[in-house]
């Protein structure tokens, strides 16, 4: 039976300066903010904010400096991240490529891969998405089965890809395909990196409840790839995708990306309180501070270069579980009028009809909780 490995961390010496630079690039560019998408940030597109991050030196913070990187330390990366997320900052665009992208290629991909795409993303200019969720495979990985067949050119796609989180804007896609056919489950499944304008491909938009547009479908009809898409080994695609992922369920947007609603439910208890309310914020406090505690366990973790698959799926999945309940408390204990164009009753709004999506993504609840329970030696 596993348990939740806490490792000793300490705050980088240079967490004030970079608190501060954060703050005063963000304060530069809030003017052009949506203020209720602040509530669901890091799915808010904005690429000249996301330039101006790579420009100051905060993408790709850890990576070597050949490859466009810093060569700051992951906990560094951790408070940009954090000062990002608390501020609704509109991180969208690069958030995807910075957070799993480029590391996959620079752990598996060729020098190729990782010259021509990750200096990009190093400079906010390069985007990606996930090819990973298909219609009959939702979560379940291991049913995949768009393919990849591979012949005297190189690769040759088909298939489709859904709930595909920024298809829309991104460069590159690293997409999940089986590549040998026959294959069951989680043998025979290979990772591409696929540029988005290939002939063959087509993005369709899927609109959420909100009207926003961050979902897509994609097809693929005969793409042609040459053979050096290939990431890594062929056939090696669970392991990489599964190591992937937790990248994707441990960071601090799983417990921060609703932080500015809570923030302006603070403010609003400075003009309307009463006990209940001031509760209810206690009591989110001390939520938030326990789930950073675990987050960052897993980030330090991570940066010791282990693979702490099963720390990071209990964070998403009671980050999730946070995240959801925060608009319906609020909402609840002050006895909203939801339609009100107050920006708590706006924010709260919003919250409610994207709230549902926080479970999929990265992995549904009852997936989530069958690793854990594996983990525990519960089945």
């Amino acid at each position: 039976m596993q348990t939740f490995d806490i490792k000793p961390y300490e705050m980088p010496a240079a967490a004030r300066e970079l608190r501060a630079q954060v703050r005063d690039i963000v304060s530069a560019h809030e003017h052009r903010f949506d203020p209720v998408r602040r509530a669901n940030c890091w799915v808010a597109i904005d690429p000249e904010f996301s330039r101006a991050l790579g420009a100051a030196g905060l993408l790709g913070m850890t990576w070597p400096k050949e490859q466009g990187g810093h060569e700051r330390s992951a906990l560094e990366r951790y408070i940009v991240l954090e000062e990002l997320l608390a501020a609704g900052a509109p991180v969208g665009a690069h958030w995807i490529a910075d957070r799993q992208t480029a590391p996959l290629l620079m752990r598996y991909g060729t020098a190729e891969q990782v010259d021509r795409w990750v200096p990009g993303v190093a400079r906010g200019e390069v985007y990606a998405c996930i090819g990973l969720s298909e219609p009959g495979a939702g979560s379940d990985l291991a049913s995949v089965r768009s393919a990849a067949r591979k012949d005297s050119e190189g690769w040759v796609l088909n298939g489709q890809k859904v709930w595909t989180t920024g298809a829309h804007i991104a460069q590159i896609m690293i997409g999940l395909f089986r590549s040998e056919e026959g294959s069951e489950r989680n043998a025979g499944l290979s990772q591409f990196l696929i540029p988005m304008d290939t002939p063959g491909i087509t993005v369709k938009p899927i609109i959420d409840l909100s009207g926003a547009h961050d979902f897509n479908e994609v097809f693929f009809d005969d793409v042609r790839l040459a053979e050096g898409a290939l990431v890594g080994k062929q056939g090696n695609g669970w392991a990489q995708a599964t190591a992937e992922l937790s990248l994707e369920r441990s960071g601090p947007e799983r417990y921060l990306s609703s932080h500015f609603l809570m923030t302006e439910f603070i403010r609003r208890l400075e003009v309307q309180s009463d006990a209940g309310a001031l509760r209810l914020a206690g009591r989110m406090m001390s939520e938030l501070w326990t789930l950073r505690q675990m987050s960052m366990a897993v980030a330090a973790r991570l940066a010791e270069g282990e693979d702490p698959a099963f720390e990071a799926t209990m964070v998403k999945d009671l980050g999730n579980s946070f995240e959801q309940a925060i608009p319906q408390l609020i909402e609840q204990q002050l006895e909203l009028d939801l339609s009100s164009e107050e920006i708590l009753e706006m924010l709260v709004a919003y919250e409610l009809q994207v709230a549902p999506s926080f479970s999929l993504r990265g992995g549904t609840r009852e997936i989530l909780r069958g690793i854990i329970a594996r983990g525990l030696g519960l089945r």
